[in-house]
């Protein structure tokens, strides 16, 4: 017995481009002007102020001299090879990619995390999706949007959306027991509870998850590339394509540049929420110690009346 699984495949594929059609549409167009206006900005500005905010976020957020100077010389290194265009278009692609894989990721984590009837339905997908190769994104990407940057993206979206979920329905899932249930003891709703005692606790398991969805990202560049995403991953799919080793070779390394530079960043606003929560309750424990004697001082003063 032979099942014709292809012929089923294409014309469900042809029913969804028949009836939804506008939507991809839709998509597309909204892809590409998001690509288009952050692509627009930075190539627009001189590439030695871009390289000055690039090194004054990683400095900000990381607080270490040793990765701003790498930064400096690693974004003049891009510039001098010739890759500055690509290299800002494919890091707007891979902006506006996690934009919507944490959009659709941190929200579906938290309702997993909340839902167990939710999770065990996301488990199983979230296993096939980072089980599937990458190339089969591809597939019904290129089949609804045509070739170009946006089945690129939208593969890229997919494909980077899994981490997000599962860590930030982790980073929920281990809080201890004892301190939600405190925190709902003196009287806090539930939505109150998820917004100032399950996130930010969850913190650092959700910034771990920003960061494996930007890794991902970035490792579907050069996939990209074969479908005319362009960017660094068209520079190192022509590299290969045409026998050139050296412009490759170029393309790669500025797409380990990249890497480098989005995980140390991202790791650095990781640790800067911790600090800004220790912060936080160390000014609400100051000011509880300086308004109880004030109340201790008025209600003696009451009493004493």
């Amino acid at each position: 017995m032979h099942l014709d699984v292809g012929t089923w495949f294409a014309a469900l594929i042809d029913w969804l481009l028949a009836n939804f059609g506008w939507f991809f549409n839709a998509v597309s167009w909204l892809i590409n002007l998001l690509v288009g206006e952050v692509a627009n900005v930075l190539i627009g500005l001189h590439p030695f102020l871009i390289i000055a905010l690039l090194v004054a976020a990683a400095a900000g957020l990381t607080r270490s001299v040793g990765l701003s100077v790498f930064s400096v010389l690693a974004f003049l290194l891009i510039y001098s090879m010739g890759l500055w265009t690509d290299s800002m278009s494919t890091l707007a692609v891979v902006l506006v990619s996690v934009v919507f894989s944490l959009a659709i990721g941190i929200p579906l984590g938290i309702w997993a995390a909340l839902n167990n009837t939710v999770s065990k339905v996301v488990r199983p997908i979230l296993d096939l999706m980072q089980a599937m190769p990458v190339f089969v994104y591809l597939i019904p990407a290129v089949f609804f949007f045509g070739v170009g940057m946006v089945p690129g993206i939208a593969a890229t979206i997919v494909f980077a959306i899994p981490p997000a979920v599962r860590l930030t329905e982790l980073g929920i899932r281990k809080l201890d027991v004892e301190l939600l249930e405190a925190a709902t003891a003196f009287g806090a709703k539930r939505s109150l509870v998820l917004k100032d005692v399950q996130l930010p606790l969850a913190f650092p398991s959700i910034m771990a998850g920003v960061n494996q969805v930007i890794m991902l990202a970035l490792s579907m560049v050069v996939v990209a590339g074969l479908v005319g995403a362009g960017g660094l991953g068209g520079v190192v799919v022509q590299g290969v394509a045409q026998l050139d080793t050296a412009r490759g070779f170029e393309g790669g390394l500025a797409v380990v540049i990249l890497a480098v530079y989005l995980d140390r960043v991202t790791g650095g606003a990781q640790s800067l929420g911790d600090v800004l929560r220790r912060r936080r309750v160390r000014k609400e424990q100051r000011a509880a110690a300086t308004t109880t004697p004030a109340a201790a001082r008025e209600a003696a003063t009451t009493a004493a009346n």
